[in-house]
């Protein structure tokens, strides 16, 4: 099997010799009056049936044709179409700027209203452009990117107002959140009442359930793909907002006029600054307020060569009086070097920082105790895409990254009953690389397949434990540093196809292996600041899921109106649950309170959409049952649990419920039906 994976790819090449009569159109696709790349921009050449493609992550384009004299039309979506009259006998290079319509929801030109639902390979992909997610409304009026996810087909809140949310059944932790391509731990502010994330600083967001693309992993159930914007670098703008609990203001420019651009947007709430006003003593000298920052930079060193670095910093700040105090933040930075090598070849470079971190201060009585704890990572990625003649994309990359768990470290003071303690470090190297093809077999058929390729190394210095079936420790070993004290390697394959049964219509089916190394320990259903991440361990192992998709895709009335249903099964290996009274926080033997088990979720999804016109909006259903089998050893003491929730426009009924069955294992089955309804947005 792996030999005939590999063989795919080689004789892919066989297109080298036919492309020897053949040139390539290829450039970058921008907006017009602001100079931003346009992402998943649709090209065609009329002559060539079936030919076509979309920018990418960066508007970078790239078609091959046998020599000859075409029509490209280039659309996207609240743009009027631009069509070039080129002449392939020769390689040639079109930088294309689309003019923005009338309206940012609605095409001007009818056959602008492009399809990209219908000819996608992957399915359960759904993206979501910046103008749906302002027009979603939402609790006091803050824009919110995860609230909005939630309304999309297989997604569930993790909670009345919460900003957490769990996919196709799995866990808050079995999601991977990256921002510019730098993870984000904890993506919410409040509590979980608001997400991290600044709707005036985003460009797209792009969920994948479960059949994310080869370039990704180290999760299990989804990937939310959220791109800043990267700024005006045509003139400078400033805009802003105030809200009923928020502020916030965006300023962007060109650095060089068509060479630069920047952009910094900031938010901060002020609830604090009302809490001053107040004569109670107890709340004017309370502390509650978060704020956001995103930055973004980007700079044409040359035709082929452009550099962006973008940061994000956040922190949240809650306190009573000198009683109590927590703070929480994340921190990332990507620097992104682009390169285009030929008209075929494109590159991306990426160097990744991400940090979250959490202090929380308690005093009582005499006893002050803080706890500070940390997660970073330092990260490198490369990402190739090869356009081999006019049927094959290929795409191909590595990333390492390097982890750092700093799990708290516990002062006390001098008259404090409890003791100091220091939770030991842990560190990991994350490595994958990974080899994929878009394959446009026919005019109807279209494949994506890859196989991506990881490892984890745990390693040293520290001490590791090893534990009984009952969590007793029964052995430990001290390493040095840097030294390896567990290896795990996974092979990922992925597979996708779409047939195309006419203009409007196509059915698409999907098969992909998914592996998590990381994994958050909560016992609560929201996100909470003090929630413990912590690696695969000789204890831990990492967990597996397998996913199986299909689904049916249609639109109607030029592309207005659009629907879709999907069914799944996905089998999930090594989940983890606690024992009853778990104690997670400020437990060096954390592991011992672990126990592992198996699990399944299958459901279908429909979705339907009305993108244009003055009446918008989509709807969507969810039918979710779900199994988890954990295995206790002698362990009797387990009793049923439940729970029901009830939220408006989100989940209409859900249950949970756990019980012990015989042979020590217990098992939780849970039934969702969800219904996800975006209000209307009237245009004009």
């Amino acid at each position: 099997m792996q030999k005939l994976f590999f063989l795919s790819f080689f004789l892919s090449g066989g297109l080298l010799a036919k492309a020897q009569q053949q040139h390539t159109v290829s450039g970058t696709i921008k907006d017009q009056k602001t100079g931003e790349v346009l992402i998943g921009a649709s090209l065609i050449l009329l002559e060539q049936k079936g030919h076509g493609g979309l920018s990418n992550d960066y508007g970078f384009f790239s078609l091959t044709a046998p020599r000859g004299q075409y029509t490209l039309v280039i659309s996207f979506l609240g743009y009027e179409n631009d069509t070039l009259h080129i002449s392939l006998n020769k390689n040639i290079t079109e930088a294309v700027n689309l003019r923005p319509g009338e309206s940012t929801l609605q095409a001007i030109t009818v056959s602008g209203r492009n399809n990209d639902n219908i000819i996608r390979t992957l399915p359960g992909v759904q993206s979501l452009s910046v103008q749906e997610i302002k027009d979603v409304p939402v609790i006091f009026g803050e824009k919110d990117v995860l609230k909005t996810v939630q309304l999309l087909p297989g997604v569930k809140s993790g909670g009345d107002g919460q900003a957490g949310f769990y996919v196709r059944g799995g866990n808050a932790d079995q999601n991977l959140i990256v921002l510019d391509g730098a993870t984000v731990y904890n993506a919410s502010h409040l509590l979980g009442f608001f997400s991290t994330f600044n709707s005036d600083a985003i460009k797209e967001v792009t969920l994948y359930k479960g059949d994310m693309p080869a370039a990704f992993g180290g999760r299990l159930s989804s990937l939310l793909d959220i791109k800043m914007n990267d700024g005006n670098n045509k003139e400078y703008k400033v805009s802003g907002g105030v809200g009923l609990i928020a502020s916030r203001i965006n300023i962007e420019g060109p650095i060089v006029k068509d060479k630069g651009s920047f952009m910094i947007s900031a938010r901060r709430t002020y609830a604090d600054l009302f809490l001053k006003l107040s004569k109670d003593t107890n709340l004017n000298k309370s502390i509650l307020y978060f704020y956001d920052i995103n930055a973004k930079a980007n700079y044409q060193l040359t035709d082929k060569d452009k550099l962006f670095f973008s940061a994000y910093l956040g922190k949240d700040d809650l306190g009573f009086l000198n009683l109590f105090g927590i703070i929480w933040g994340n921190t990332t930075a990507t620097l992104r070097y682009n390169h285009i090598f030929s008209s075929k070849l494109f590159s991306n470079t990426s160097l990744i920082y991400s940090n979250y971190n959490y202090n929380i201060n308690v005093t009582q009585t005499g006893n002050a105790v803080t706890d500070v704890s940390k997660i970073k990572d330092f990260s490198l990625k490369e990402d190739l895409q090869y356009y081999a003649g006019s049927a094959h994309k290929i795409n191909a990359g590595f990333d390492f990254t390097k982890h750092i768990f700093a799990p708290g470290v516990f002062n006390t003071s001098q008259n404090s009953s409890f003791n100091s303690l220091t939770l030991q470090n842990k560190y990991s190297l994350d490595l994958a690389g990974y080899l994929s093809d878009e394959w446009n077999v026919s005019d109807k058929i279209k494949l994506n397949y890859g196989l991506r390729l990881s490892s984890f190394l745990l390693t040293g210095p520290g001490s590791f434990y090893t534990y009984d079936v009952n969590g007793n420790p029964i052995d430990t070993a001290t390493y040095s540093s840097a030294k390896i004290v567990k290896v795990y390697a996974n092979l990922q394959p992925r597979f996708a196809a779409t047939y195309q049964l006419d203009e409007v219509s196509s059915v698409k089916f999907s098969y992909a292996r998914n592996v998590q190394y990381l994994h958050l320990l909560s016992n609560s259903t929201g996100s909470n600041p003090t929630d413990l991440w912590i690696p695969s361990s000789n204890n831990v192992k990492p967990e597996l899921s397998d996913q199986v998709s299909a689904g049916y895709y249609r639109n109607s009335d030029d592309n207005t109106y659009e629907f879709s249903g999907e069914i799944y099964y996905k089998n999930l290996q090594n989940q983890i649950d606690y024992k009853n009274g778990a104690i997670l926080i400020a437990n060096q033997n954390v592991e011992s309170q672990l126990v592992y088990g198996i699990g399944r979720a299958y459901g279908l999804e429909l979705y339907a959409k009305k993108k244009f016109g003055k009446l918008t909006g989509w709807i969507s259903y969810t039918l979710l049952p779900h199994k988890n089998r954990f295995l206790f050893n002698r362990i009797s003491t387990e009793v049923a649990k439940g729970f029901i929730t009830d939220i408006s426009g989100g989940i209409i009924g859900s249950g949970r419920l756990k019980a012990v069955l015989p042979g020590d294992q217990v098992q939780c089955v849970q039934v969702i039906v969800h219904i996800g309804v975006y209000a209307i947005h009237l245009n004009g």
